[in-house]
């Protein structure tokens, strides 16, 4: 089954059909957490066939909004032969879910076997998902990719997290039934994308937004560091820094094993980066020093030059005190 639009008469008519459980969702078109929680009813809709659940937006229907108090939305009310028996005020979907289980186990022929008890994951099941929600610190689970999202909801999240600079990784539910149905058991979560951190759920795109909004995003997830930082990381690792082709024990072309030739005359001590090995440090490192081959030697935080330079360097008597500390 799935969630219907109806009117007020409509309503009045399915109340009155004798349908045993009848949830209704006041929304607005305007809300986001609406169209977020509409898609949490749509998968409760799949889950509870025997439960009705509709949509109407509350502005549409004043009298009826009034009637049932409605003043804010998302609103759920919950009806048991035609009368209403309970509410929900806000976008708690864990609470929607819990409500429309104890919903759903109310009805005459349901039995523990036809409820949530028969849809807990295995223990395997929840083995595998324990590692899953840990495979990264920030773990996104979503239908599609980070690169190609395949759902609204996914799209929007995967932006908020770009656009603030959140270093993560993805899986796609779709791919994997047993993972996409039981991680919503799992967590208590009933739909996608669900956003963890360090193992511990943070949430769906409504949160998400909060948090973006509060300026907490900033605060709580790892960050994905920019190449500029990346390429200062590396020029400071040691006081004298030699990006090249292979390393000091096994150069790979015949400049960078020329350059290390000199440094290893002079006694002063260096590392190495094998620029083979990472293809952003290769390309950006020449756009971010302005020096467009390798090898590239730094002494404290400073390009000194390629090989030609350090030549030169060595020729004029130089190079050991470039390369040594300043007293």
């Amino acid at each position: 089954m799935s969630v219907r639009s109806v009117s007020a008469q409509d309503l009045q008519e399915l109340l009155l059909s004798g349908l045993p459980h009848v949830v209704v969702h006041f929304w607005a078109t305007w809300a986001p957490q609406c169209a977020q929680m509409n898609d949490v009813m749509e998968e409760l809709a799949t889950e509870h066939p025997a439960v009705s659940f509709v949509k109407l937006e509350a502005e549409a229907v004043p009298e009826l909004a009034l009637k049932h108090n409605v003043k804010a939305v998302p609103t759920f009310i919950f009806f048991k032969a035609g009368q209403p028996v309970e509410r929900l005020d806000g976008a708690h979907a864990p609470e929607l879910v819990k409500k429309v289980q104890q919903l759903a186990a109310s009805l005459p022929h349901a039995t523990p076997t036809t409820t949530a008890v028969a849809k807990v994951p295995s223990a395997d099941l929840k083995e595998r998902l324990h590692t899953l929600v840990r495979a990264a610190p920030c773990m996104l689970f979503m239908k599609g990719t980070s690169k190609e999202p395949r759902c609204g909801f996914s799209r929007q999240t995967v932006e908020i997290l770009n656009r603030h600079g959140v270093k993560f990784s993805s899986f796609d539910i779709l791919s994997d039934e047993a993972v996409r149905q039981g991680l919503k058991e799992f967590s208590n979560w009933p739909t996608y994308p669900q956003l963890y951190v360090n193992g511990d759920l943070i949430g769906g795109l409504d949160i998400i937004k909060e948090l973006a909004e509060t300026g907490e995003l900033d605060k709580m997830f790892p960050k994905e560091e920019s190449l500029e930082d990346r390429l200062k990381s590396f020029i400071n690792k040691a006081p004298v820094m030699l990006f090249m082709k292979g390393n000091k024990e096994t150069p790979r072309c015949g400049f960078s094993r020329s350059i290390v030739n000199i440094l290893n005359d002079t006694g002063v001590k260096y590392e190495t980066f094998d620029i083979l090995q990472d293809e952003e440090v290769r390309q950006g490192l020449k756009t971010f020093s302005n020096w467009p081959t390798y090898p590239q030697l730094y002494a404290f935080g400073e390009l000194v030059g390629g090989l030609d330079i350090v030549k030169e360097l060595l020729e004029s008597g130089e190079l050991l005190s470039t390369l040594q500390a300043p007293k």
